[in-house]
């Protein structure tokens, strides 16, 4: 699939952030890279860029971004950058002859955007373009935003004044190459050199089809408040993740998202931030077993501080794409160790105090009652994805999330005893429970 992206214009009402638009970095990340990116993940493996205004900064950039990502992004020069944007997609004529997508640099969308596009038998000759159904999103700026008239899947009329719409253009085409006849007949016509005079053209011969959209992120980066918007829009995303339990839902999350929007700025890797909780861990541990209640408590609050911080090292790894399976992998085995540690720290608190079997058995089934919840995790979640696609509910989860919480509980009420029994006998049951529903999952 090839992509052509508008990015020529100037920008002037986000200057105040940057002198390149396509460049001004969203939590981290260019504009610009953050379209190309979510087009990738769509299905794009090609891409043609149409520069104008800061040209060669952006010529730059795109190629450094092409040797990182290792795909095609060809400059397309448009020295007419500020004038309408009709004139950047025309650039294109001479190298698109077969259907392409169409995006805006400024415009960020989920790319699950894209699957109806794909979907669409495109004839020769037509258009397809997602439109936002939902008429009250409170991230478009409707004085702004160009509407959209559909009438059984296709496009009736299109522009920024209309009185009778029913949904809005969210940037994200489908284009045959009769768009570029289309953007001629409109100029000749009508003087209009938008890309919304030539879906005019096309909607009104029928070849202008919608792909009608409810529900799904996407926003037009074009000012200082619609930046603000798309900034908390991305950090809120982050907390839309079902395999956290309450204490992260709920206490964790919305704490390591404030952090994250800081951590994106600096020059911090997934796997650093990952390492640098395993290490609070470590030295919470070490505070427990120092003995006496002010260490007791500094050892939990931190422990609890290295909770939150485990995060952020996901969430930071969303923000700049640098998620990966070793990276999983590595926050996982390090979290496994951190509660090794945790868990002996606070066995060895009371065994500092009273040389007792029962208190090193309540440790021994804590950690090992720690583990196996860990171990059997991705089977559990597995389950309750399915669940939830068969239209159930997914029940609670008891994570590490909820077992630091305990750690941090039974620190500073300086009831260890109690808890170390309690995260020993939940974590049990828990996991054979776990074990029972898979059992009968097979049947």
């Amino acid at each position: 699939m090839k992509c052509l992206i508008i990015a020529a214009g100037k920008g002037s009402r986000l200057q105040q952030r940057g002198d390149s638009k396509p460049l001004i970095p969203l939590l981290g990340i260019p504009l610009i890279e953050r379209v190309i990116r979510a087009a990738m993940e769509a299905g794009a493996e090609e891409f043609f860029v149409v520069i104008g205004y800061q040209g060669e900064r952006v010529r730059n950039f795109l190629e450094r971004l092409a040797d990182r990502l290792a795909i095609r992004i060809t400059p397309l020069v448009n020295d007419d950058w500020d004038q309408e944007n009709g004139l950047s997609v025309l650039k294109a004529r001479e190298v698109l002859h077969q259907p392409f997508l169409l995006l805006m640099a400024d415009h960020l969308f989920d790319p699950k955007l894209i699957q109806p596009l794909t979907s669409l038998n495109l004839g020769d000759g037509e258009l397809a373009l997602v439109v936002d159904g939902n008429t009250r999103n409170p991230l478009v700026d409707l004085e702004d935003v160009t509407r959209v008239k559909v009438e059984s899947k296709k496009i009736r009329d299109i522009g920024k004044g209309l009185d009778d719409f029913n949904g809005f253009d969210t940037g994200i085409f489908l284009c045959s190459p009769a768009i570029f006849k289309a953007l001629e007949q409109s100029k000749e016509k009508d003087g209009d050199t938008t890309l919304s005079g030539a879906v005019r053209v096309l909607a009104a011969e029928g070849r202008a089809k919608a792909a009608l959209m409810d529900d799904g992120f996407w926003i037009d980066v074009d000012d200082p408040a619609a930046f603000q918007k798309a900034e908390q829009a991305l950090l809120t995303r982050l907390r839309d993740k079902p395999n956290d339990g309450p204490v992260a839902r709920y206490l964790n999350r919305p704490l390591s998202v404030r952090m994250s929007r800081y951590l994106v700025q600096r020059n911090i890797t997934p796997n650093q931030i990952s390492l640098f909780s395993f290490l609070c861990s470590v030295l919470a541990a070490g505070l427990f077993m120092l003995g006496g209640y002010i260490a007791l408590l500094l050892g939990g609050v931190l422990a609890q501080f290295a909770s939150i911080i485990d995060g952020c090292d996901g969430e930071v790894a969303r923000l700049k794409y640098q998620s990966s399976d070793v990276g999983g992998w590595f926050d996982a085995v390090l979290d496994r160790y951190a509660d090794a540690f945790l868990l002996f720290g606070l066995t060895w608190h009371l065994l500092a105090v009273e040389a007792n079997g029962w208190i090193l058995l309540a440790g021994f089934m804590a950690i090992i009652g720690s583990f196996m919840l860990s171990y059997t995790a991705d089977k559990y979640d597995k389950m309750m994805r399915e669940r939830l696609q068969a239209g159930g509910k997914a029940g609670l989860r008891m994570g590490r999330d909820v077992r630091v919480f305990l750690i941090f509980l039974g620190a500073v009420t300086n009831l260890v005893l109690p808890v170390l029994v309690l995260i020993a006998v939940v974590m049990n049951i828990e996991t054979l429970r776990r074990v029972k529903m898979a059992l009968d999952g097979q049947h």
